[in-house]
């Protein structure tokens, strides 16, 4: 079972809870940030900024990063951005305790923390395959994802406490304290060396940004999940909206805080079925656009009613759907990609998978600053309902996905569970064990 060999794997579990106090830390800070801009200006629009400010960071420094997670030592270069990360968060906190800060201060505090993990994110990603086999890196994925709604879940909600105590700059210093635990946690965790072919001069920067692009252009599936993460994350950014949504509910900043934190639990309650699904279903492309539809329906409800309980009950069902579709694609990116490529990849895919919740957030506060909150979502999210349904329609390279449940079957693996096939005295592959290949592979 893949949970029994990733619990037992001491560097992977190491990584796992560095990664989960680590982004506690910034998303109580995201939070923070949101509610602090528009606790200063008063305006939808302007807090939208807080993720305009993440977009700009995420569009021009992610291929960078993902060359440089290539080249260097990926341990050594997540370490060095976490401290350039804690130390923007602890100039944040500075500022915000010494009473002077103005909403352009947050903006520049979530620029800076953003461009370190704009750095760091392709290193993480990569990282997760040097540490697993690769016939249970789905189900390490799937495990990643969740910690990342622990994250949401708790770091929101006590975000809001610690706003509700003495304001955000409490929240700031807490995560310069997180980032500062996973520097020390990587210190710890064990990871092979990154094998890259030494034949001839390397190639420059741009050279290999370029290769990176290339190979991401020529894997329809990366390109099609990329497509449609952007539509999801862009037109269905509603967590921009939960100051003005805890307005209109009147619940206060401990009420946003839960109101923030719910999605991350429906995402949570959601993992064991998310888990089975990636390692043994073979439908998996209908499944992601399924709940890509299924999340656009739940967001226009989530927009349309205004009973605290009902609310919450949809930001549930939000999590849910968000988490399996956003496992989904993660899973089926790394599984395409070759380890010497995967942090170009990787910076590449982060473009939409994290510029786009970013972006979303300057789109749909900017509607939201015309049409009103609860107009600028519903409108919004019939747009990934419109596209996911188109998609189900017809065959295409998305629909068919069916994961890695059909690959496991073509290729076993041995006992010691290396990810590699099955060989015999001699060390070759049998003929009659055809040999592993990325699902989708065109190759």
């Amino acid at each position: 079972m893949p949970w029994g060999r990733l619990l037992r794997n001491r560097d992977f579990m190491l990584f796992w809870s560095g990664v989960i106090l680590s982004q506690i830390g910034a998303r109580a800070t995201v939070a923070a940030s949101l509610w602090q801009v528009y606790e200063l200006t008063g305006s939808i629009a302007m807090t939208g900024l807080v993720g305009g400010a993440q977009a700009v960071a995420l569009v021009t420094l992610s291929p960078i990063g993902g060359v440089l997670a290539d080249r260097w030592d990926r341990r050594r270069l997540l370490q060095t951005t976490q401290a350039l990360a804690m130390f923007g968060a602890l100039g944040m906190a500075a500022v915000t305790l010494s009473g002077n800060v103005q909403a352009w201060h947050v903006l520049a505090g979530v620029l800076v923390t953003t461009a370190a993990a704009t750095f760091d994110q392709p290193c993480r990603q990569a990282l997760v395959p040097a540490l697993v086999p690769r016939e249970v890196l789905p189900a390490a994925i799937a495990l990643l994802n969740p910690s990342r709604e622990v994250a949401v879940l708790t770091g929101p909600a006590l975000g809001g406490l610690l706003i509700a105590v003495d304001g955000p700059g409490l929240v700031y210093l807490l995560d310069g304290f997180t980032y500062a635990a996973l520097i020390g946690v990587l210190a710890a965790v064990r990871v092979p060396p990154l094998v890259r072919n030494a034949d001839g001069p390397r190639p420059s920067v741009g050279a290999d940004m370029a290769e990176g692009i290339r190979y991401v252009r020529r894997r329809p599936l990366i390109w099609s999940l990329c497509g449609l993460d952007l539509v999801l994350t862009v037109f269905g950014a509603y967590r921009v909206l939960l100051p003005a949504f805890s307005d209109r509910l009147d619940i206060g900043p401990a009420g946003y805080g839960l109101l923030s934190a719910a999605p991350s639990l429906g995402a949570l309650l959601a993992t064991y079925s998310i888990v089975r699904l990636v390692t043994r279903s073979r439908r998996l492309g209908r499944v992601l656009l399924v709940s890509t539809v299924t999340y656009g329906l739940v967001a226009i409800g989530f927009a349309q009613v205004s009973v605290v309980a009902a609310v919450l009950l949809l930001a549930l069902l939000l999590g849910a759907f968000d988490a399996t579709a956003t496992t989904i694609r993660h899973a089926a990116v790394q599984l395409e990609t070759p380890d010497e490529l995967r942090g170009r990849v990787q910076s590449l895919y982060q473009i939409t998978s994290r510029g786009g919740p970013a972006l979303g957030d300057v789109v749909i506060g900017a509607a939201a600053g015309l049409l009103g909150p609860v107009t600028a979502l519903t409108a919004g999210a019939a747009i990934p309902v419109l596209v996911g349904a188109a998609l189900l329609t017809r065959t295409n390279v998305v629909r068919e996905y069916a994961g890695i449940a059909v690959e496991n079957e073509a290729a076993p693996v041995d006992e010691a569970g290396t990810g590699q096939p099955t060989t015999d005295a001699t060390g070759a592959v049998p003929e009659s064990v055809p040999p592993s290949r990325p699902p989708g592979s065109t190759s």
